[in-house]
């Protein structure tokens, strides 16, 4: 693949110019996946990023996060509530894509809010994590979205919670399944795993790298950041999945080779995003 054009940095430019992301997510135990998302959102090119996570653990992610900053949401023990929509809301002027569900939790109130800010945020959307599973409880929401720019990257098993059939079924007529959904509700899917597949209308995208090392905690969040950066910096929601994972799957493969597969983890990907850059700029 080529690096596409509106990634190309010209001099004359400022961070504005690169986009903002807004990540929402985290919950007790799991501030590692938004701040993973989040770092991998600014590693892949982004001007602007902000985690927007619950007020009591706000001052640990502001630990972990030196160059992302915070928006602190309105929670209840650590966990997201729905009157933070409105806080969101506020904020939705600074922001060029929403990065939604990583380690947010199945809360009552956070299934609340995840459904609010489907159904009343009109901003590029990519949905991760437990935020599929909500979405699985209230398939319907994706019809009453208010925005027509979502992707969802469910893994296997979250995609068979959205389709509801089982994984013999699945293995069988993966590519099929994919495409049908996909048009079914009018969005672009990432269906994450060996060979993962990116479907539009009736495009369907397969991936060819990535490797068995990347099968450890946290990788899909650092794959929904970088979706989230791309589109931020303007490429379409399918084209920015289909060249996320592309990306995602490299940075993989070369930390692998210097690392191991056994070895591999999440922010290894993030820390070799750079060198697949650069490997793709020296193809062009």
């Amino acid at each position: 693949m080529q690096l596409p054009a509106q990634l190309l940095r010209r001099p004359d430019t400022c961070k504005g110019d690169y986009g903002h992301v807004l990540v929402l997510g985290g919950s007790p135990g799991l501030t590692g996946a938004v701040c993973l998302a989040a770092m991998s959102a600014l590693r892949v090119g982004s001007g602007l990023v902000t985690a927007g996570v619950p007020k009591a653990l706000n001052s640990i992610v502001e630990t972990k996060l030196t160059e992302v900053m915070s928006l602190p949401l309105s929670d209840n023990q650590g966990y997201i509530v729905s009157k933070a929509l409105k806080e969101v809301k506020k904020f939705l002027r600074k922001v060029d894509s929403i990065v939604l569900g990583p380690g947010i939790s199945l809360q009552n109130h956070t299934q609340r809010f995840v459904i609010d800010i489907i159904k009343n945020i009109d901003k590029p959307l990519v949905v991760d994590a437990d935020a599929i599973t909500i979405i699985a409880k209230h398939l319907n929401i994706l019809r009453r979205r208010k925005t027509n720019k979502i992707i969802l990257t469910p893994h296997a098993g979250e995609f068979l919670r959205l389709i509801k059939i089982g994984k013999e079924e699945l293995d069988k007529r993966r590519k099929e399944l994919v495409k049908e959904f996909a048009l079914r509700y009018n969005l672009v899917l990432v269906l994450k795993g060996h060979r993962t597949l990116v479907s539009e209308n009736e495009d369907i995208f397969e991936n060819n790298n990535g490797n068995a090392g990347m099968a450890t905690a946290g990788t899909g969040d650092v794959l929904s950041g970088i979706i989230g950066g791309l589109i931020a910096q303007g490429l379409d929601c399918f084209e920015a999945a289909k060249f996320g994972v592309y990306l995602h799957g490299l940075a993989g493969d070369l930390a692998a080779k210097d690392k191991t597969e056994n070895c591999l983890i999440a922010s290894d990907i993030i820390e070799y995003l750079p060198e697949v850059i650069k490997h793709i700029k020296l193809q062009q």
